[in-house]
Parts: C-alpha cells; structure tokens; sequence
C-alpha cells in the first residue's frame, strides 16, 4: 500500500515541509526576505483554490496536525488554515 492516500495528500505532506522548513529556517541558513516570499507566493497560491480545493486541504491539515508527534510542528499544521488564507471569512 503506498504511504499516501492520494496525490493531494502527498503533496500537501510536501508543501507542509518545505514551509516548516521556511518557518523554522534559521537567518543563516535563508535570507528571511526570501522566506518571506516563499510565505507570501504560498498564501497567494492557495487563496486560489476553489472552496471545495480549501476544504480538502484544511482536512488533510487536519489529519496530519492528529498524528503529528512534534508538538511545535502541530501547531504550524493547526495554524496553516488561518495563517495561508484558506479560511473564509466567517467561518
């Protein structure tokens, strides 16, 4: 059985490292104007994504922040959905 469900699920796990990577990411090792970029592009990208697309990824996020052992990396995943954009207003 692969280690991922779907396509989407492998890459979301994909994103949320390579973000966790930027968050975490140290000035030496990335100039933080660039991880902010990195940040921004990612938060534009996503603000795209048709509602349906929005809701599937907050529920991956959601399953990946259950069984996320590293306290500090489930609280990235907790706070993806409000700190990308991917909530609506309102909800």
């Amino acid at each position: 059985m692969p280690l991922h469900s779907s396509l989407t699920h492998a890459l979301a796990e994909a994103l949320v490292d390579v973000l966790w990577f930027v968050e975490s990411a140290e000035d030496e090792q990335m100039d933080p104007d660039d991880a902010v970029k990195v940040m921004e592009g990612v938060a534009h990208l996503v603000s795209k994504l048709s509602s349906d697309q929005r809701n599937e990824l907050i529920e991956l996020l959601e399953a990946m922040a259950e069984a996320e052992s590293d306290p500090a990396r489930r609280e990235f995943l907790e706070g993806f959905p409000e700190g990308f954009g991917l909530l609506e207003d309102g909800v």
